[in-house]
């Protein structure tokens, strides 16, 4: 099955809302953002989350030894880079590592090998927004990207309604959502658990290249 993380997790409701639906990970935003959460708070929902769930830390552009500390101080298991961060910045990293890419177009695909990383996100680029945009992007890029040799996880623009298709069509290791089951700016236990749903339907007699995990 094509796995699952909720990402701009701010309580500990939200989480089990997204674990009750069959969630494999949780995202914990620390840039600036309006789903950002305090380091206090994340540490004490990672604190409650049971065995075999990965919380992952957001960071865009964080100075290291801030990220370091946050990542310490709240246990996280993988960080998520959504920023400009070079190759270099994360080889000086021992945390496995997702590198979020925005994509403008088919060059994009150019920055994927240049990045020791776990994974590779592929995201929707809008001027001056890192992430959470609502927004979809060309999948046809997507595609090309999963044969690359980096899991791919597909964000940007996800809905219980499109990401069954999404997952036809790009066959991603992941994928990953926000916006797309919030209601009001709030994580939604009915949108979460349709979109589940649909992930599951949809990965159903589907055949994946075996892709590492995290």
């Amino acid at each position: 099955m094509v796995r699952v993380k909720i990402c701009g997790i701010r309580s500990l409701e939200e989480a089990w809302a997204a674990l009750d639906a069959g969630a494999h990970a949780l995202g914990f935003v620390f840039a600036p953002s309006k789903r950002r959460i305090e380091p206090e708070t994340a540490r004490e929902i990672i604190k409650k989350l049971p065995p075999f769930i990965t919380a992952v830390g957001v960071f865009v552009n964080e100075p290291r030894s801030r990220l370091l500390e946050i990542a310490s101080f709240c246990r996280l298991h993988v960080l998520q880079l959504h920023g400009e961060e070079s190759p270099d910045y994360c080889r000086s990293l021992a945390y496995p590592l997702i590198k979020a890419i925005r994509v403008r177009d088919i060059r994009v695909l150019e920055l994927i090998p240049r990045y020791p990383v776990e994974a590779i996100l592929l995201d929707t680029y809008v001027p001056g927004c890192p992430g959470g945009t609502g927004q979809t992007f060309n999948w046809e890029i997507a595609q090309e990207a999963v044969g690359m040799g980096r899991p791919l996880i597909l964000a940007g623009g996800l809905t219980p309604e499109n990401v069954g298709e999404a997952i036809q069509k790009v066959r991603p290791y992941a994928v990953d959502v926000s916006s797309g089951v919030e209601t009001d700016g709030r994580k939604d236990p009915m949108k979460i658990a349709r979109f589940i749903e649909a992930v599951v339907k949809a990965s159903q007699g589907q055949k994946f290249c075996p892709q590492r995990k995290f």
